[in-house]
């Protein structure tokens, strides 16, 4: 039996927190990637964290999953939890937090078209399919509409978003084989800590071959790593999977599309980024079909009171 429950006071004020940490993130590796490259500090922060992952599951004496063989797909979501930081931190170089931010939130979008296929369970609803078909029109809105770039918006950002979308999808497959696997029963702890093992490994080899494992030792950097390390990839990471098993994973995703909005506040505000019209108009309706998509079924019971009221009376 499903003993998940609505969201309460205490979840709601948790998935803000979450979502303030989870945009102050991408603003953060902008901020300092004259001093370290972002995939090398990502890199840096997936090592330091797998390293107390590890100690957490020790204390609990939690399994490492290596006799039921999830560690098969362990290494796949690791690899694909590799690729997506890979793409965000090559993104970066390019676009603006603010719109990595919002692209890679996609992967809600992603995630549930594969689910749709592999899963009867998953079937997309009407209302689902009208976010999906909203947020690919904001997506054609947010690459197609703009002017000719000028100073304050850079001519290779629209390679930059790209990647964003990438790093979206990559994120949207590393929920359906979760989904679809041993690991969907599996500690959260242990899923974790494949991610941040195989990001280490894949990111610092790609710092490495690509000349950005270089880094300058200052203070705000130091801060830096530590808010990644112990706030980000270790606590927030956690609060989130004990979330996830209290309560309704389809609220907490409504919830999540908040990530998007700071992340766009916080880029313009902390570092003075620009934010074009052609991007909002297509960000709205990307952020809406969110929304309908991550938690369509609760959207749909919030409209059935209004539907039978409109209905006409059976004779």
């Amino acid at each position: 039996m499903d003993t998940r429950k609505p969201l309460d006071s205490p979840a709601i004020g948790c998935m803000l927190v979450l979502c303030v940490l989870w945009a102050l993130q991408q603003v953060a590796l902008k901020a300092t990637a004259a001093d370290i490259a972002p995939i090398f500090l990502i890199a840096l922060r997936s090592g330091a964290a797998a390293v107390l992952v590890g100690l957490v599951m020790l204390v609990r004496g939690e399994s490492w999953g290596l006799r039921d063989g999830s560690w098969r797909p362990g290494l796949v979501v690791g690899g694909l939890f590799g690729l997506e930081f890979l793409l965000v931190g090559e993104g970066l170089r390019h676009t603006s937090a603010s719109h990595m931010v919002v692209f890679l939130y996609t992967a809600p979008i992603f995630a549930a078209l594969g689910l749709h296929w592999r899963l009867p369970a998953e079937r997309l609803g009407a209302v689902q399919w009208l976010g999906i078909a909203l947020a690919f029109g904001g997506i054609s809105i947010a690459f197609f509409g703009r002017s000719q770039p000028s100073a304050a918006v850079p001519g290779n950002m629209l390679w930059g978003d790209f990647l964003g979308l990438l790093a979206g999808m990559a994120w949207g497959a590393t929920t359906m084989v979760v989904r679809c696997s041993r690991l969907s029963s599996a500690p959260a702890t242990q899923t974790l800590l494949y991610q941040l093992v195989c990001a280490f490994v894949l990111l610092l080899v790609a710092a490495l071959l690509t000349g950005q494992a270089h880094f300058t030792p200052t203070p705000w950097l130091w801060a830096n790593l530590a808010f990644h390390t112990l706030v980000v990839s270790f606590a927030s990471f956690l609060v989130w999977f004990w979330l996830l098993r209290h309560y309704l994973a389809s609220r907490l995703g409504v919830f999540s599309f908040m990530t998007p909005l700071f992340g766009i506040v916080l880029g313009a505000w902390l570092l003075d980024e620009p934010i074009e019209a052609s991007f909002v108009l297509g960000a709205v309706p990307v952020l809406l079909g969110i929304v309908l998509v991550s938690g369509g079924s609760w959207v749909t019971q919030l409209l059935a009171p209004l539907h039978k009221k409109t209905a006409p009376d059976s004779l």
